[in-house]
């Protein structure tokens, strides 16, 4: 998934949080704000941990490449 979107997300979560926050009519609007605030460093986590994961992918499929030539096995 493309990064930019992770941090849209993040940015519109902030956002609400703030418009709920400032905005809301319910009792504990003010609770409410900061639970939907927090939401945006837990999508920038995921965000980082798919990336992590593609880069991890990518290493294990070069190493594997590295080691069938090592050993002769060019399947090309």
């Amino acid at each position: 998934m493309n990064p930019m979107y992770y941090f849209i997300g993040a940015t519109l979560s902030i956002l609400l949080s703030i418009y709920v926050f400032i905005f809301g009519t319910g009792g504990n609007h003010e609770l409410v704000g900061i639970f939907i605030g927090l939401w945006a460093p837990t999508i920038i986590a995921i965000g980082i941990f798919n990336t992590l994961l593609g880069i991890h992918d990518e290493m294990c499929c070069a190493h594997r490449r590295i080691e069938g030539r090592q050993k002769g096995d060019d399947e090309q």
